[in-house]
């Protein structure tokens, strides 16, 4: 039996129609190679039913069965048979024994939104990526976060400070919509923002207020007030920052702002996600006011910081909450200890649960219309794991009725399982089937540029082995939308990992992120990047060469008219061979071979097939790779779009011959080339 050649997945070649509805009939498909087996079995449950054996294509033969689906998640393997020979097949692969865990899943009604299958996605971390409107600049002074004045940086090329929370480079959403040609050129169809609601950090992952855009990131319409005296120790007197953030025409124009420019993101085909943080929110926040912003304005109510009859009180939870504890009570949670970052007790609050579920809803509705949510850590609401659950089961619900087509995607640490049933989250930001595992084979070095694993350090099997396991974690839907990153604003710069120094900002320097970096290796990744199952990501500045140890080195400001050019020429190319490619969207993707330092895969769907090589090692190296496993006919031609080598690229013609279904390569150091077959074989199965 060939157990290379048994293939299934969740994909439209093999599950038909891909996302069933409840009660619907669905047929289920499985490949073989030709005249291999003698009989392939479908196990659902405790039941073992026969399959039919309904078509040959090529080299294989194709095996269905039509089973009803209920409401309920549809679980399956397969069982295939020849002779003494008996394998088993599940999302994990071929094996010797019945792996329950690693069941096909069907969840009749998910579906993700078709939009963001294979979409090319744009993280923007807002404030570093252009100043389009300096008037709305953070001024020095401004107001005091953890200590210390907010700083405006003068210098946009001035590399980070090792505490940069509070230094501000102007970046706005005027920037943004300047950029817009930029980013239409390049290719990008989905940009995700970092947070952009009023916040007092650069990063704004401490939300101030959840129902409008910062306008130090919009429209400062009505100005005022002073920054605040030197040797000032709170924000009590800080005038100017209280203005700005509390004025409602502030806020409203840069909510109409925002408005504006999703609205012409739409125009140009492009599609928009926010950074939605609801496990926790900040201490300058209007609930709770702990930097008593609000205080001396009479229109808002006071803060559960500041009175104990606070109409926002149970948004808290308090340690304290004897009456004289008021004012400004500090017992409050904070998200893993921090008091600025005071926590949010949604399970002794229903009106707080309902605010952030009309928060979520308000920003995918008119006449804003996002299309979808980032969610930030979102298996930590701080809250019991069943209303954790319940929680975002319903988040989900309020979310789709207010915009069906809206995406909704978790940052997660972990095996995403229990997450992705098909009623809480639409996928998540791939680190555990991405991320992780490609970085570790490339270069040998932790997400943070923390540690150094030359064990790991191109170790095709711990590739292999990771990825399998985690994406059988995820339904198939969810894996089209995942949010294939190499680099965000938490962790390391990818190219910088490439120079595989251990260490930070504070520890190394700024400079050494750029030395010794080898952009042979950040081509492979981004080869790989625009290849795999989902949605690739790129951080800002990738695309232009821009390093970075882990944030907030990270976060320094896109190098406008400093870009490496070959290397956003490298991503364009590549960007539009994934936008061209009709397997790199949704098709099936098989291992064709594995080995030290060298992965080659193929991607296929409806005959047409894609096939990815990667050399990772120091050494010129013959590959043969078995392409017939794609689909690839046993005799003819394929044409190279793109090979990238040690000192460069190329997209020039080149053919490779196809015989008795392998081809040869020969392949340079740290190299990565993308093939088709000259001509895409009439294979509809």
């Amino acid at each position: 039996m060939n157990r290379e050649a048994l293939f299934c997945d969740g994909t439209q070649d093999y599950v038909i129609p891909a996302e069933p509805k409840a009660n619907e009939k669905v047929i289920l498909r499985f490949r073989t190679a030709h005249n291999d087996v003698e009989e392939v079995y479908i196990l659902i449950g405790d039941r073992t039913y026969s399959m039919w054996r309904t078509r040959s294509v090529g080299e294989f033969d194709f095996y269905e069965i039509e089973c009803q689906l209920g409401t309920e998640p549809f679980r399956y393997s397969f069982e295939i048979k020849k002779g003494e020979q008996i394998c088993y097949f599940n999302r994990y692969g071929v094996s010797d024994h019945r792996e329950d865990y690693y069941a096909f899943v069907i969840v009749p009604g998910f579906s993700t939104p078709e939009w963001a299958k294979g979409a090319v996605m744009y993280q923007i971390f807002v404030d570093r990526f252009y100043n389009g409107d300096p008037t709305n600049d953070v001024e020095d002074r401004e107001y005091i976060y953890i200590g210390s004045p907010a700083a405006k940086i003068q210098d946009w090329n001035q590399l980070p400070a090792s505490m940069d929370i509070r230094n501000f480079y102007g970046g706005d959403l005027q920037g943004v919509m300047d950029k817009l040609d930029y980013l239409q050129d390049l290719g990008v169809e989905v940009i995700y923002f970092n947070p952009l609601f009023v916040s007092p950090s650069n990063h704004k992952y401490d939300i101030q207020d959840y129902d409008y855009i910062d306008p130090h990131y919009g429209r400062i319409v009505a100005d005022g007030g002073e920054p605040l005296p030197e040797g000032a120790q709170d924000n009590i007197h800080a005038g100017k920052y209280q203005k700005r953030t509390g004025d409602i025409r502030n806020l409203e124009a840069s909510n109409e702002l925002f408005a504006r420019l999703v609205e012409e993101m739409h125009k140009r085909g492009m599609r928009v996600i926010l950074d939605g943080v609801f496990n926790h929110c900040g201490s300058f926040n209007k609930w709770m006011d702990r930097e008593r912003i609000y205080e001396p304005q009479p229109e808002y109510p006071k803060g559960a910081y500041v009175s104990a009859d606070s109409p926002y009180r149970k948004y808290f939870h308090f340690h304290d909450n004897r009456d004289e504890a008021w004012p400004y009570n500090g017992s409050y949670d904070g998200w893993w200890g921090h008091d600025t970052l005071p926590k949010l007790a949604y399970e002794d609050s229903l009106e707080l649960e309902q605010y952030i579920m009309d928060i979520g809803k308000k920003w995918v509705s008119s006449p804003y219309n996002v299309d979808g949510w980032r969610l930030d850590v979102a298996a930590d609401l701080g809250c019991s794991n069943e209303y954790n659950h319940m929680f975002w089961k319903r988040f989900r619900k309020e979310v789709k009725e207010a915009n069906p087509d809206a995406l909704i995607l978790a940052e997660h640490y972990g095996d995403p399982l229990d997450w992705l049933q098909g009623d809480e989250w639409d996928s998540v930001m791939n680190y555990d089937a991405f991320m992780e595992p490609l970085t570790w084979f490339l270069t040998g070095m932790e997400k943070h540029s923390d540690e150094r694993r030359t064990d790991l350090w191109g170790n095709a099997d711990n590739f292999l082995g990771a990825m399998r396991h985690f994406m059988a974690s995820m339904l198939t839907p969810s894996l089209q939308v995942a949010m294939n990153e190499l680099s965000n604003h938490d962790h390391s710069r990818f190219l910088t990992r490439t120079n595989h120094i251990v260490g930070r900002i504070d520890s190394v320097g700024g400079k050494a992120a750029e030395e010794g970096v080898n952009k042979a290796v950040m081509r492979e990744a981004v080869t790989v990047q625009m290849t795999w199952v989902g949605a690739p990501t790129i951080y800002y500045g990738d695309e232009a060469g821009l390093c970075g140890f882990t944030d907030p080195d990270s976060r320094r400001t896109f190098p406008w008219g400093h870009e490496d050019l070959e290397l956003l020429e490298f991503h364009k190319e590549m960007i539009r061979i994934h936008k061209e490619e009709k397997p790199l969207r949704k098709g099936s993707i098989k291992m064709l071979c594995a080995d030290r330092n060298l992965l080659a895969y193929g991607r296929f769907q409806g005959g047409e097939q894609i096939v990815v090589v990667l050399n990772n090692s120091k050494e010129l190296r013959e590959v043969i790779v078995p392409v017939w496993l794609a689909g690839v006919p046993k005799r003819g031609r394929m044409k190279r779009l793109i090979y990238s080598y040690e000192h460069g690229y190329t997209t020039d013609y080149d053919e490779y011959i196809v015989e008795d279904g392998e081809i040869v390569l020969n392949m340079g150091r740290h190299s990565a080339i993308v093939l088709k077959p000259v001509q895409t074989p009439e294979l509809m199965i």
